[in-house]
């Protein structure tokens, strides 16, 4: 079965019609949550409570939606059993989109009978839309008067006192007029508050869009730490270069160049190509030789040992870093001792040349 049919199925079964007792359901926006309470108020006080109500908004009583409880489930089992769907508008919210749906379910798969009434807003309004093949109402003492005793014949043998009902409508009328102004000389922090928050939840919604892609990046870098910075490329003449550019030939200042090459991402590399440089600055032979040494042994262990995979280097990139770069330095170290082992007699004879100069004199 397709995933949209088992939705439908679902959706069908929560919206078997049972016999159960008439319910008045009162869809309305989560902001007008003290109308629909005062509404609600108003059908229980001409009914001695025999008409029920439902809104999900409501957190005082028991006619919204228990803590915990899967709030779609439980719209659907009250729409099933709803007798009539009272539809409220105000000016905040004539074109939310969730009103529409409670009423479309109700309508068009339950055929129960559906009423906009219209509160602090003209009824034309409210009449059109989808809700102008609808009788709709406003909030007139006379409108409510009729729309409270056409929901209270669906109660069996329920009479309604005229005088009661006279005087809960005009509490109503009042408690409505109370909360409209209330909401009126506040209009405009309150809808700069809610361009906020709109902006802000349209942020959080674009931000939750890229999640995906940015955890699916993060969790591609992670089986290779080089992808995240950019990869240095070199080449063995670029070191030829170095060691021309340098100045005076034998400067070891080109093996302290390339040192800088991989000092953050080969960093023991760094270390080795620093010692030797070390050893050169010293003219010390030995010690020069015994970097060659060790530059060999570490090529060798890199070239034939599993260390590269075992420590992120998966790319061919750090790969040829790890494996090319001793071998040129090696052979920076053996032309820069060459070129310091012929630069010593002439350094010699120079300075004999001076000294005889100076005793002439």
């Amino acid at each position: 079965m397709a995933e949209s049919d088992k939705s439908k199925t679902a959706d069908a079964e929560l919206l078997q019609v049972s016999g159960s007792t008439p319910l008045v359901f009162i869809s309305h926006d989560a902001r007008d949550a003290e109308l629909a309470e005062a509404f609600s108020k108003l059908l229980k006080s001409v009914s001695a409570g025999m008409i029920k109500t439902f809104r999900s908004s409501d957190k005082k009583g028991t006619e919204g939606i228990d803590f915990g409880e899967e709030w779609y489930k439980r719209l659907m089992t009250q729409l099933q059993s709803t007798s009539d769907v009272v539809c409220l508008f105000t000016e905040r919210s004539l074109d939310r989109p969730w009103i529409l749906f409670e009423a479309g379910v109700a309508k068009g798969k339950l055929s129960t009978p559906v009423l906009g009434v219209a509160l602090g807003v003209p009824l034309a309004r409210v009449s059109a839309g989808p809700f102008y093949q609808f009788m709709n109402m406003d909030d007139s003492e006379a409108d409510l008067t009729k729309l409270v005793n056409q929901l209270a014949r669906r109660v069996p043998n329920l009479e309604l006192d005229t005088d009661v009902v006279t005087s809960q409508v005009a509490n109503f009328k009042a408690t409505e007029a109370a909360i409209l102004k209330k909401l009126s000389s506040g209009n405009a922090k309150s809808e700069a508050q809610v361009d906020v928050d709109e902006s802000a939840v349209a942020k959080l919604a674009e931000e939750m869009k890229a999640l995906p892609s940015r955890v699916a990046e993060r969790l591609a870098e992670v089986g290779d730490p080089f992808r995240r910075r950019r990869l240095r490329r070199f080449h063995p003449m670029m070191f030829e270069e170095l060691m021309h550019m340098s100045g005076e030939p034998g400067d070891p200042v080109a093996i302290l160049m390339a040192a800088s090459v991989v000092r953050e991402d080969v960093p023991w590399l760094y270390e080795l190509a620093m010692e030797a440089y070390r050893a050169v600055k010293a003219e010390d032979t030995e010690a020069v030789e015994r970097e060659m040494k060790r530059l060999r042994r570490f090529a060798d262990v890199m070239a034939h040992g599993p260390f590269m995979e075992e420590l992120g280097f998966g790319s061919k990139e750090t790969h040829m870093l790890a494996m090319e770069f001793p071998r040129v330095l090696e052979h920076m170290l053996m032309r820069t001792l060459e070129m310091r082992k012929s630069q010593r007699p002439l350094r010699r004879r120079s300075q004999k040349a001076r000294m005889e100069t100076e005793s002439g004199k």
